[in-house]
């Protein structure tokens, strides 16, 4: 009880209100000595919706400038693959298995997974990957698909589950592999014509974990931005700001780790040795609203190639239509704001999402839509 009690308040110290309030005063301080407002992309659906959710860029407001950054890894998915994923769903004595999200994103032709799942296909939600390993073991007639997506972050974890099915000897479980690169598409975006200006980074904190600092180094020394890496408490974002700010006020430009309880220089070296055992690097893969990037995505390894959906099972896809009036792939470049799109809150909305930015939990528009619409 006594540990509970200490933990409860130790959490609690990362939203005491005086303590959000001093440290707000404190950045504003920093930034009028500074002269200009700071424009700071944060790179992680979740920070995203901290900020949204506890009202830090109202608190802060005139003195940071917040983008959105290509933090979500639902809302990244480019749209021909969430094509591929409905016509994998079809393929007769199917389990189609992947995360919920994913779910509620339409495809080309307006149907989502969500939809097919209620005219009769078998596709089941799973919040691990592990599960497709249980649901293969006891459905051995029947052939599983595991449609896996997400950053560095969730990549271990299909890593594992590959090795357990080639351990196993597993016969009816694929993986389609859309595991997609932080860093590769950080350095992708930095060196894009059409970017908004951006003085500095909040680095992902689920990601570094995996990865540790010292991959982004070599980015911030060559386009002279500042990452520091932040925690998801209120005042983790704000400790993060602070230091960004003092960077840029004392012309530094350097790797920083505000999240110190989670994240270190090295990262997670047996999650690291999994990703490179059970992963290649894909010569270059589709993102929604950055199109082709080179070198952005795991491809499973030909040691594992029996367990490659991709090269088991081939389906016919017309080119992917996107919706015309839907900006999600500018509001993932920080080009535009959810509340910029004409569609959002009246015919994009949570029961009605257009955009996947409007599905997932850490979709830029779906934090607006809960925490800014008036």
């Amino acid at each position: 009880m006594k540990y509970s009690k200490e933990l409860s308040q130790l959490w609690n110290n990362f939203k005491d209100p005086e303590r959000v309030k001093k440290l707000v005063q404190t950045i504003k301080k920093e930034i009028e000595n500074y002269g200009k407002p700071v424009n700071i992309m944060e790179f992680c659906g979740g920070h995203t919706h901290v900020i949204l959710r506890n009202g830090l860029d109202e608190l802060l407001k005139g003195y940071i400038n917040f983008l959105h950054g290509p933090g979500c890894p639902v809302c990244v998915t480019a749209l021909e693959r969430v094509d591929m994923a409905i016509e994998l769903a079809k393929i007769p004595n199917t389990i189609f298995c992947t995360y919920g999200d994913l779910m509620r994103v339409p495809g080309s032709n307006k149907i989502s997974l969500l939809k097919l799942r209620a005219e009769g296909y078998n596709i089941k939600p799973v919040s691990s990957c592990m599960e497709t390993l249980k649901l293969a073991l006891e459905n051995r007639d029947k052939n599983i698909i595991f449609f896996a997506i997400g950053f560095e972050t969730t990549a271990p974890h299909t890593a594992v589950l590959i090795k357990q099915a080639y351990d196993l000897k597993i016969k009816n479980l694929w993986i389609i592999s859309n595991h997609i690169l932080a860093l590769v598409v950080l350095d992708f975006l930095l060196q894009s014509k059409e970017k908004p200006s951006i003085d500095a980074f909040i680095g992902p904190g689920h990601v570094s974990t995996i990865t540790g600092s010292k991959v982004y180094e070599p980015i911030v020394k060559k386009y002279g931005t500042p990452i520091v890496i932040a925690g998801f408490e209120p005042l983790d974002l704000l400790q993060a700001i602070y230091m960004i700010v003092k960077q840029i006020k004392e012309n530094r430009c350097e790797v920083e780790i505000q999240y110190t309880r989670s994240v270190t220089q090295e990262g997670n070296i047996k999650a690291k040795e999994f990703l490179n055992e059970a992963f290649v690097i894909r010569k270059t893969f589709p993102w929604r609203g950055l199109g082709e990037i080179p070198n952005s995505a795991y491809a499973i390894s030909p040691k594992y190639e029996f367990l490659d959906g991709e090269k088991a099972f081939k389906v016919n896809l017309h080119p992917p239509k996107e919706n015309p009036g839907c900006l999600c792939g500018e509001v993932i470049k920080g080009l535009k704001k959810p509340t910029d799109c004409k569609l959002f809150g009246k015919v994009c909305n949570p029961q009605n999402p257009i955009g996947p930015c409007m599905v997932s939990s850490e979709g830029a528009c779906l934090a607006y839509f809960k925490y800014r619409k008036i």
